[in-house]
């Protein structure tokens, strides 16, 4: 790894790109403007209760035959978005995160442990779920690992739709640069051009690229120790991956809740259709079409022409109920069937199911959150190399980043009074702290082993305070 900055590898292959066509600011502008951000917000904005029926449409036919958008009705149509994707996300971040992850050493080293804890100790605790959450929404998310002004070891969220990979074609999860930008204002994005020894930074003004003149040093060392620049030798941005594809979860259930908010949402524009009568004049003749549909939008009376007299008729609409809730359910089963979570009905849960009843309960859930917990995996060990790398660089330490193992402590329902029951039955046959272990109301094992060793000391001083007034009271 080149930790000085120099001439590398990288330079030279700046240098071959500068001297022929494309320049490298002209490919920098190139990938930034045929990026589409817009791939990763359908599932934030779904998670936010922004579905597609929100923009839902009503068009009519005009007495020509022509379908037009219906102005009035869409404006007062009901627009009811479903919290499907919200539950099966939260779900799938509590399930994976909802206990802090535990870091452990194959070797069984003290010592690298407790320097993973001091360098990102609590703060990854957050930084965990938000991963999960941004992931499941998006397909993927970004990592970026520095070292402030201080010389500390820092790490923060990048989101996927402001950086832009640039993979190795040959070996296509081999990061060789990426590109970073945000908005500034409404005419100008910054953009990093990050590579493993450097970073290039730019700026594009009303849609015009230029070198960043404000950047005193430009390009510009990873770090700084002292005076000196730093590279990691690697491009300090880590991918966490939802699945193998890299898509949102909502990709594979979209269609199924849209399905049921045009659903609801028809079903509450019928209801309150119906909820006034329709008056059919009778004896009064309408002009044209289109005074007959304002009569009936606005007024919700029409004129019709009677054979004998004149007089006034109720019409009234039902709503076919069991059609509804037949649809409604089927909805809502492949919602979560779909998208691999656990419905919550009560119906579904019942009031005291069973360990085994739970497990097929968590089965789809585990089965998806599973796949995301490989990638993550992948991308925390790659997270301990930059660890070890610093630690090493820093003299704070030095450990195998390789000998690092993550347990994700997944969060399930149990049945705690078969649990306990097992527990109870298994006295004298397996150890008590095995038992300790996997008994439902012990969250520390040492703590509460010094626990029981504190009541059963103060039960055998009591104990012995008692045949000691025995014996001092003897005749």
């Amino acid at each position: 790894m080149h930790w000085l900055l120099g001439r590398t590898q990288t330079d030279e292959f700046i240098d071959i790109i500068n001297n022929n066509k494309p320049k490298v600011i002209d490919m920098v502008k190139e990938l930034y403007t045929t990026f589409n951000p817009s791939q990763f917000l359908e599932g934030v904005r779904y998670y936010f209760n922004e579905n597609d029926i929100t923009n839902k449409q009503v068009y009519v036919y005009d007495e020509n035959g022509n379908k037009v958008l219906d102005a009035d009705a869409t404006s007062e149509a009901s627009k009811i978005p479903s919290g499907f994707h919200k539950i099966l996300v939260d779900q799938k971040v509590g399930y994976l995160a909802g206990e802090p992850l535990s870091f452990g050493s194959k070797s069984d080293d003290k010592k690298a442990l407790e320097l993973i804890e001091e360098l990102i100790g609590e703060e990854f605790e957050d930084t965990l779920p938000e991963l999960i959450l941004n992931a499941s929404n998006k397909g993927k998310e970004w990592l970026h690992v520095y070292v402030d002004e201080d010389g500390e070891f820092q790490h923060t969220i990048i989101p996927a739709e402001e950086f832009i990979p640039i993979y190795d074609t040959k070996h296509k999860d081999k990061l060789l640069a990426g590109i970073r930008f945000y908005k500034v204002s409404e005419n100008t994005i910054k953009l990093e051009l990050w590579t493993p020894d450097d970073v290039t930074y730019y700026e594009m003004i009303n849609g015009e690229i230029f070198i960043d003149v404000t950047e005193d040093v430009n390009p510009a060392p990873h770090f700084y120790q002292g005076n000196e620049g730093v590279s990691w030798g690697d491009v300090p941005f880590i991918e966490f991956k939802n699945n193998e594809f890299g898509v949102s979860d909502l990709i594979f259930y979209k269609k199924q809740i849209d399905g049921y908010d045009n659903l609801v949402s028809t079903t509450q524009d019928t209801l309150e259709d119906i909820q006034a009568l329709i008056y059919v004049l009778k004896g009064y003749e309408g002009e044209n079409l289109q005074e007959f549909k304002t009569m009936l939008k606005r007024y919700r009376a029409i004129k019709v022409e009677a054979e004998e007299g004149s007089g006034v008729d109720t019409l009234s609409g039902d709503v076919p109920v069991e059609a509804y809730k037949t649809q409604r359910d089927t909805y809502i089963t492949d919602i979560y069937s779909f998208g691999q979570g656990v419905n919550p009905s009560p119906d579904i849960i019942g009031d005291a199911p069973s360990g085994v009843a739970l497990q097929n309960l968590y089965s789809l859930l585990d089965i998806k959150a599973s796949m995301l917990e490989r990638k993550f995996t992948k991308a925390l060990r790659k997270f301990m190399w930059f660890i070890a790398e610093y630690a090493q660089l820093s003299k704070k330490g030095d450990f195998n980043y390789r000998d690092i193992t993550f347990t994700f402590n997944k969060m399930i329902l149990v049945n705690e009074s078969e649990i306990v029951d097992m527990a109870q039955k298994s006295q004298n046959v397996i150890s008590q702290t095995t038992i300790l272990e996997n008994h439902p109301w012990v969250k520390d094992v040492a703590l509460e082993q010094r626990r029981l060793k504190d009541e059963q000391d103060a039960y055998s001083d009591r104990l012995g305070g008692l045949e000691d007034d025995e014996v001092g009271n003897e005749p």
